[in-house]
């Protein structure tokens, strides 16, 4: 799947939506209405793709004959009857894709296979038609998108080749909530021999002190030091966290999302080892100081700020995970 949405691969959406797939997938509920696709707010003639099932299953989706839509569009299946979407939202779907080739028109790839639905957010990252039609679908509808490759931006037109026109059918499943802040929960006492952190409370920073004479641990240690009541994270989400990142035994600090005053967000799968190994569990809400030694960090790599062969220590918020 990621690599049919090669064309769009510079779009958050595309990115997210590539990990769902499963190539060779077949279609699924025949169930249910039929409905036309046509362009609705969007440039683009009629698109003529038809999508048939219930909401909540496995689209089965009918292509025209001839060649692919050359014009984006989006088209309502299902309004839904839940809480409207809008601009700003990290809307969670099932979705299916397709290569529209005007050939074998191949799936490829469904959320409804892996059976782990996606987090989209609304923003303006997203191609103009997918921010339009989001926000006229609520909680429980169906959108079809047709994605040709006149949502592309002339520069990522130039850096890549043309891809086949993508038809995308999102079943809205619900809105991911919006991200604390700072740790919020009960505070539990634990600590790593050698490290302080100073909980001010409230949205404010933590301090963290790692200047000591004690050794640095030679495995990865985590503590939690506030215990968050939120879902746990998992291996394979995303991750906005809060965090102020040093070298033991020196206090020299390399790294600080406090002190940028935004959030840092990134797949959990794409960091450092101690990274992965250490968030992946830990409650929503949390806030625990980690030892990571170098074989789980940079190892013999110096980086800007971190000598080879450093142990780092970090104290992290976790505030969101989808």
């Amino acid at each position: 799947m990621r690599r049919a949405l090669a064309v769009l691969a510079a779009v958050p959406l595309i990115l997210s939506a590539a990990a769902c797939g499963s190539d060779g997938a077949t279609t699924g509920a025949t169930t249910g209405a039929t409905t036309e696709a046509t362009a609705s707010g969007a440039a683009g003639a009629p698109s003529g793709v038809k999508v048939a099932g219930n909401v909540g299953a496995k689209p089965t989706v009918t292509f025209p004959s001839g060649s692919p839509a050359t014009k984006s569009s989006y088209e309502v299946i299902q309004p839904g009857t839940g809480t409207g979407v809008k601009a700003g939202d990290r809307v969670i779907v099932n979705l299916t894709v397709y290569n529209w080739d005007g050939k074998t028109n191949a799936v490829a790839g469904s959320s409804y296979d892996t059976k782990a639905p996606e987090t989209i957010a609304v923003t303006e990252q997203l191609p103009q038609v997918l921010q339009e039609g989001f926000t006229k679908v609520k909680h429980g509808g169906r959108l079809l998108a047709v994605l040709a490759n006149d949502s592309v931006t002339q520069q990522q037109a130039t850096a890549t080749p043309a891809e086949p026109t993508k038809v995308f059918v999102f079943d809205v499943v619900g809105t991911q909530p919006p991200a604390l802040k700072a740790a919020e929960g009960k505070e539990t006492g634990e600590s790593i021999k050698g490290v302080t952190v100073d909980n001010p409370g409230g949205e404010k920073a933590p301090t963290l002190t790692t200047k000591t004479d004690e050794k640095a641990p030679k495995e990865l240690v985590v503590k939690t030091l506030i215990q968050g009541t939120g879902a746990k994270t998992q291996a394979n989400q995303t991750l906005v966290v809060h965090y102020t990142g040093k070298i033991w035994g020196t206090d020299q600090q390399f790294d600080s999302s406090w002190e940028r005053g935004q959030p840092a967000e990134f797949p959990l799968a794409q960091v450092i080892q101690g990274w992965q190994k250490g968030l992946a569990g830990v409650p929503v809400g949390s806030r625990v100081v980690m030892s990571i030694p170098p074989d789980l960090g940079y190892g013999s790599q110096a980086q800007q700020g971190i000598p080879a062969n450093s142990t780092l220590v970090f104290v992290v918020d976790v505030l969101g995970a989808y």
